[in-house]
This record gives structure tokens, sequence and C-alpha cells, in this order.
């Protein structure tokens, strides 16, 4: 309780001061404090950012001056928010949100587009899947824009709830406070194999058998659900997967696994939409699969985004049949 007080003091405090004081701040500003609040660490904000750390330092520094409050709080072992850090951290977000949103319903409207859906994208989505469902929308739906934005599990989750996006596909574990989903569609879980490998012995690979072989796996921060799917599955059957490498996307990780430092562990989709001569997949013995949801606001969606909705069961149920 006192932390909420206190948050609702420095926000008090940071509005008031913005109100007497306007500050000439420039996007950049956001931006760049976004990072660092993200990281909270700023080489790897910098990093993020692409731009070198001693003006992202500069450029904190000139913001706190300009807002008259300090953001942070910084020793040569840590980086934390102040309490006005975090309460400006919010309103940043939304600032930004609000600032992309009306840029987007701009360029819509010069367009001819009346009315437009704002699709998130994380965890590197089935692009045959998602191919399929926009051509259905277009054909169906051709005054409606559909625009895809590809954001981190977290952002997604953020713009949601601020309403910078409509729906978002992911493949998160849970469903958090406001959100819910539906299944739009599921893919086989396989193992990427060097072409000249033991485990090809096999037409459906034992786990005990993959478990002796060091993991090649997608970094967590690039595809975040799937990620958290695969880990819970491997924890559930008492496996300790030995790591070699945690790469960005699957195209590097079908690399490592043809120049044989490891095998891989994928959805069927990623692993068709990144072939490689060298690597053979095959599925877990026993079967299992990563599942794809399509998130939103637990609240009633408007007629443009329920005929989305509708349109990713009627896909589920094609490709079902298909197969």
């Amino acid at each position: 309780m006192e932390l909420w007080k206190s948050l609702a003091i420095a926000h008090k405090t940071l509005a008031a001061r913005l109100a007497k004081e306007p500050c000439e701040m420039e996007v950049r500003h956001l931006r760049y404090f976004i990072a660092v609040a993200e990281e909270l660490h700023f080489a790897r904000a910098a990093q993020r950012l692409h731009i070198e750390q001693s003006p992202l330092s500069r450029v904190i520094k000139n913001l706190e001056h300009l807002l008259g409050v300090k953001l942070f709080d910084r020793t040569t072992r840590s980086t934390r928010l102040t309490l006005a850090g975090q309460v400006f951290l919010d309103e940043a977000r939304h600032v930004l949100f609000s600032l992309q949103r009306a840029i987007a319903s701009a360029k819509a409207a010069a367009k001819g587009y009346r009315v437009r859906l704002r699709i998130a994208l994380s965890d590197d989505i089935d692009p045959v899947r998602l191919s399929a469902l926009l051509a259905q929308c277009r054909e169906e739906d051709s005054d409606v824009e559909v625009r895809l934005f590809e954001v981190p599990l977290t952002q997604q989750l953020v713009g949601l709830r601020y309403g910078l996006y409509d729906a978002g596909f992911s493949q998160a574990l849970d469903e958090p406070d406001g959100i819910v989903s539906q299944i739009a569609w599921s893919d086989s879980l396989v193992v990427a194999l060097p072409s000249r490998h033991p485990l090809l012995a096999h037409k459906h690979i034992p786990i005990e058998e993959m478990r002796r072989y060091p993991l090649i796996q997608c970094h967590p921060q690039n595809c975040e659900g799937s990620h958290r799917q695969i880990q819970h599955y491997l924890r559930t059957l008492g496996v300790e997967p030995i790591i070699s490498e945690q790469v960005a996307t699957f195209d590097l990780m079908m690399v490592f696994v043809a120049a044989g430092f490891g095998v891989g562990l994928a959805n069927e989709s990623h692993a068709n939409a990144c072939r490689h001569l060298d690597v053979v997949t095959r599925p877990l013995s026993g079967g299992r699969a990563v599942v794809t949801r399509l998130m939103r606001l637990d609240t009633e969606p408007s007629a443009p985004l329920r005929r989305f909705l509708d349109r990713v069961v009627s896909l589920d149920a094609c490709t079902d049949s298909s197969t």
C-alpha cells in the first residue's frame, strides 16, 4: 500500500511539474528512456537502439534536466527506476502508442481505408497460415486494412491494454488479467537433426535419447511464448537439456544444426519455413504440439474484429481437415 501511495504522489508531482514548466521534449527522448527502463542496463539499451552508450547517457541526462526529476538510480553495479521513473515509464509508453496509432490512422485514411485492424505478431508466427488469413481478409473485407506489428510478447500485452492493437497472435501459455484468447492453430513439435545423425534411426525421436545431445534453442527474448511452452513440456518430463546455443531466429538454428553444434527443437511450421539441405526433421515420440493463440481485450469486439476472429476459427478448421 505504501508503494502505491508513493507512486500516486510521484505521479502528481511529475504532472504538476510538466504543467507548470512545459519542456521541449522529442520523441527520441521517450524511445531512449523506454529502452533503458526496460533493459535496466545502458549498454544493452544502446545496443538495442543501435547507438553508442555515451549519446544515450546524454539524452537521459537531458531528459531528467527537462523534467526536473531523477528517473534512474545508477550505481557501478546496477540501474534502477526511481518512483518518478516508474510513473514516467507508464505515461511514456502511452504517448508513444498514441503517436504510432495516429500515424497509422493517417496513412490508412490516405489509402482510402475506412476501417483498420491492428494485429500484433509475437513468437515468429507461421507465415503460411498468416498469408492465407490475410488473403481471405482482403477478399472478403476489402475496405478493412489489416496492419501487422512484429513485437515481443511483453510489448504486445501492453499494447493490447492501451488499445494500440486490436488483437495479437502469440504462443503465450497464460491469459493475463483482462485478456482473453482463442486457439488459432497448433503445430507438432519436431526435432531438427544433421543429415547424418544417430537419432535418424528413429522415425519418432524418444525424448530420453534426444536429451543426450546439446540443444540449440531460440532465444526467449525473440520467441518468448514458444520458448515457455517448450520449457514447460521438458520440465513436465523431468528433462534438463544441455543448451549449446541460443539463437535469434529459426533460420540460424538450422545453420547451427547443419554444422553439427547440436539438435534443434521447434514447431513444425518454423522448421518447414526454414528448410536446410543438411537438416532433417523428425517428430517427437508421443507427440506434442505448440499452440498459437489469438489474444484480445476482454471486451465486446467490434464487427470487423469479430469477422476476423471467425476467419481464424475457420482457417484452423480448414487446416485440420487438410492434414
